[in-house]
């Protein structure tokens, strides 16, 4: 034996030919080399550069305390290979990076919930699926322990892969007795989360590889629920929560054991095991039957027949109510969604109320389809709190055929008289009149504004609180004209109706549905009259705007008298309800018809109408809305409340024909309200007693004992007013005639002067030279009673003569005037009219 020189490749060794090459001994060692190395001069040469060793054995020291032992060469390599793939997988799991337990373009279908957290409205997602995010928390423990059992019993005891389960499944695959591919929970999920395809070894492997990447980076609930949450359940049916719902008209959290066990078995075979519409599925209930078994066996319950019976049909339709409000909410919420969040948003709706109104439109609307009238939307709100509680944008969102899916609550439409209410209030509250004042109902212009009442006639002289419930429109547009700036339009836009022109644009019309507003500005209108006055925002989402003006736009008192005055009885019994104050609207060409009522605390307003504008002579409001409008109200069954007068407000006995308060010739008389020192209340001027002869029935100033007299109570009108009760064909008793004699006339109640109405003082009137209709200028004067003539002056210059209900054109010059009127009794009044002449 020879050792190897300084320079060998093992120096130190003794080396010596041997059989199986050539044997080098050093450090308790045998290194044994090839036997094309060559041994001269101490060294070993390689001549191709081969020298590594064929085997190596570990010698025993027979003298020393180590004890030796050998490994053979292929041990110690697959030790080292071993060692090598610990420290790569070991590396390799600390340094898996995170992955979210969804998909990146994954989304839940969005809900929609009421206010008490109940589903309103479920959306298919953008790929066509129904998936409702659930938290585990929230899916019913029998689903749980159920999928547990079928699918992965060791879910929580192993790290995302279960070898024995694998094995089991190969072993099966090359045996021909296959069962299944021995895929855990998280496997499952991570082919979910992933798209992969497994049934390949390589898509084995990389299923593996993403169940321990999940396992690394979550826990196990967190897995389990993302697995619930995406697991296949038939149809376009994905996770529990959506499968509970559509399958068993229930939350996840319901679900019975029975229940559980059927949702259980179908996303191992979601296409074959689907419910069927008819019949029973047989592979659905076979597997039903298999896990039922294995359940009922390790809870130890008793066997029984019937326990086997599963039954699913055709799935429930998803619930739709509210689209309109759902697609509204949806679009406002978009920006703010995630991709896995799936959390519902949140509505003010009632989900009873909003069925009880979506089911009354629409039949409503099917029994009025024979007389055109095919849709119709309504709004529910709760005054106090200003919370939507029902949303109906159209009588059948699907309908095409009457544009369905079109908002009505946010389309903007002609209001006809439906802001008269508001009018009203205003007067109230600026003292020009209380509910009795008398009001005239005639064919009166206003400058070039000529409007009508709806039935083209003229109730003459008649009550506010008749005026307003029957929709007189020439009283509204006077009492609109004589508002103090800036009036019905200043009123609107503090109460944050959209009018987009300046109020110029609108004038008189304002009053009649000239400017367009929303039903939701309409309800935000009447629900400050049912309130408190004050302006605020209508609230579709619990914690909604509750900001408010600080002072209220109509007062306590003109609030309360207002909706007394929209109470009045209603010949119809369907309409009969004096819990209800209600008013309503018809535009102009049989357009729109609505109705918006009070009861309580609760306000509603309905439209009737087609979305494209066609006109409908059905479209009567009073005859469609109105009907429509109680009928909600008595479907919806919503509790009425007392509404006693605040502090501000009297009571008084009032004269039922004149309005004021009653002397002792006013014969008929009703209770009323007004405001103290706001209100224009005086005593009756329209009662009086006088004396009449007996023989001639002339009216005579006193009795001077020489002839048979007697005492009656006459009516003593204006007579602009009296002129209207005859064009109304309304009777009234006036007095008769007075003597003529000097004692009479100085004797009677004739010096109320004339107050002149027409020219105004102030007021420049511009005449339009190239108009002839705007070259004149109305002059009118209110007269005392029993006045038959009055004569009109400018200067010294006669004009000419009139009775007092009949104006007298003027043909003016441009320059100041002094008008002048007498009547025919010589009493006179006077006024400056200032006159300008354009082309």
């Amino acid at each position: 034996m020879r050792r190897p020189s300084a320079g060998c490749a093992h120096a130190g060794a003794l080396c010596r030919a041997s059989p199986g090459g050539i044997l080098a001994q050093a450090g308790g060692r045998r290194i044994v080399f090839p036997e094309s190395a060559e041994l001269c001069e101490n060294r070993l040469s390689f001549p191709r550069q081969d020298h590594t060793p064929v085997r190596m054995e570990r010698i025993a020291h027979r003298d020393g305390p180590r004890a030796g032992f050998r490994i053979l060469p292929a041990a110690a390599s697959a030790a080292r290979k071993g060692l090598a793939v610990l420290v790569v997988c070991v590396s390799g799991y600390a340094l898996l990076p995170r992955t979210e337990l969804y998909p990146p373009e994954f989304r839940f279908s969005r809900a929609l919930e009421d206010r008490d957290g109940r589903l309103l409205h479920l959306a298919l997602t953008p790929d066509g699926k129904y998936r409702r995010c659930t938290p585990l928390a929230e899916i019913s423990p029998a689903l749980i322990e159920a999928t547990l059992t079928l699918e992965d019993r060791h879910f929580y005891g192993h790290p995302g892969v279960n070898p024995l389960s694998l094995l089991r499944a190969a072993w099966g695959a090359v045996s021909g007795s296959a069962k299944g591919g021995g895929s855990t929970i998280t496997m499952q999920l991570a082919r979910l989360r992933h798209g992969l395809r497994t049934r390949t070894p390589w898509g084995k492997a990389w299923q593996i590889v993403r169940a321990v990447q999940m396992e690394r980076h979550h826990s196990k609930d967190e897995i389990l629920e993302a697995y619930l949450n995406q697991a296949p359940y038939g149809g376009n049916v994905e996770g529990a929560g959506a499968a509970a719902l559509l399958w068993c008209g229930k939350t996840a959290r319901e679900l019975t054991l029975r229940e559980a066990v059927t949702l259980a078995v179908l996303p191992q075979s979601p296409t074959t095991r689907r419910p069927r519409m008819s019949g029973e599925n047989a592979s659905l209930a076979a597997a039903q039957h298999r896990l039922w078994e294995r359940l009922r066996v390790e809870r130890g319950l008793p066997a029984d027949p019937l326990d086997a019976v599963f039954t699913l049909w055709q799935a429930r339709p998803a619930p739709r109510e509210a689209p309109h409000l759902a697609r509204r909410l949806f679009t406002l919420h978009e920006a703010h969604d995630r991709a896995a969040s799936g959390a519902p948003v949140r509505c003010t709706l009632s989900v009873e109320k909003q069925r009880g109104v979506e089911r009354a439109l629409q039949d409503y609307v099917e029994r009025k389809r024979e007389v055109g009238i095919t849709n119709a939307c309504a709004l529910l709100v709760h005054a106090p709190s200003r919370e939507v509680l029902a949303y109906a944008g159209s009588s059948r969102f699907l309908d095409p055929s009457i544009q369905g899916q079109v908002d009505g609550v946010t389309a903007r439409r002609s209001p006809g008289s439906a802001l008269k209410p508001f009018i009203y209030a205003l007067a109230l509250q600026e003292g020009l009149i209380h509910p009795r004042t008398l009001l005239r109902d005639g064919r009166t212009a206003f400058g070039a504004y000529n409007p009508e009442n709806f039935d083209r006639n003229f109730a003459g002289p008649i009550s506010a609180r008749d005026a307003l419930f029957h929709s007189r429109n020439i009283p509204a547009v006077a009492l609109a004209q004589k508002l103090a700036p800036p009036g019905l339009y200043g009123f609107l836009k503090a109460a944050g109706v959209a009018l987009p022109r300046p109020a110029g644009h609108y004038g008189l019309a304002l009053p009649l549905g000239g400017g367009e507003v929303s039903m939701e500005e309409l309800a935000e209108l009447y629900s400050l009259l049912a309130d408190d006055g004050r302006a605020r925002r209508l609230s579709l989402q619990p914690g909604g705007d509750l900001e408010h003006q600080s002072r209220p736009l109509i007062t306590a008192e003109a609030r309360h008298l207002t909706r007394m005055m929209l109470s009045a009885r209603e010949a119809d019994p369907a309409m009969d309800d004096p819990s209800v104050m209600w008013k309503t609207g018809t535009s102009h060409g049989f357009r729109d018809a609505w109705a918006a009522g009070i009861r309580g605390d609760y306000v509603l307003v309905v439209w009737i109408g087609n979305f494209n504008g066609k006109a409908n002579p059905a479209f009567i409001a009073r005859e469609c809305a109105a009907p429509l409008l109680f009928e909600v109200f008595r479907h919806l069954r919503l509790p009425a409340r007392a509404d006693p007068p605040p502090p501000g407000v009297a009571r008084v006995e009032l004269c039922a024909v004149s309005g004021q308060l009653p002397v002792p010739h006013c014969r008929h008389r009703a209770r009323g309200g007004f405001i103290p020192g706001v209100s224009p209340i005086t005593p009756c001027a329209i009662h009086r007693e006088v004396l009449v002869d007996a023989a001639s029935g002339l009216r005579v100033a006193r009795d001077d004992g020489s002839r048979g007299l007697r005492r009656e109570g006459f009516e003593f009108w204006p007579p602009d007013l009296l002129e209207m009760f005859r064009q109304a064909g309304v009777p009234r008793r006036t007095p008769p005639p007075l003597e003529f004699d000097s004692d009479s006339l100085a004797a009677a109640d004739i010096a109320a002067p004339p107050k002149i109405l027409s020219p105004r003082a102030a007021l420049v009137y511009t005449l339009r030279a190239s108009d002839p209709a705007r070259q004149t200028i109305p002059l009118r004067a209110d007269t005392a009673p029993g006045v038959a003539r009055v004569f009109w002056f400018a200067g010294p210059r006669f004009l000419g003569a009139s009775d007092p209900a009949t104006p007298l054109l003027w043909s003016a010059s441009p320059g100041r005037w002094q008008v002048h009127v007498l009547d025919d009794h010589g009493r006179g009044a006077a006024v400056e009219a200032r006159v300008e002449m354009v082309p």
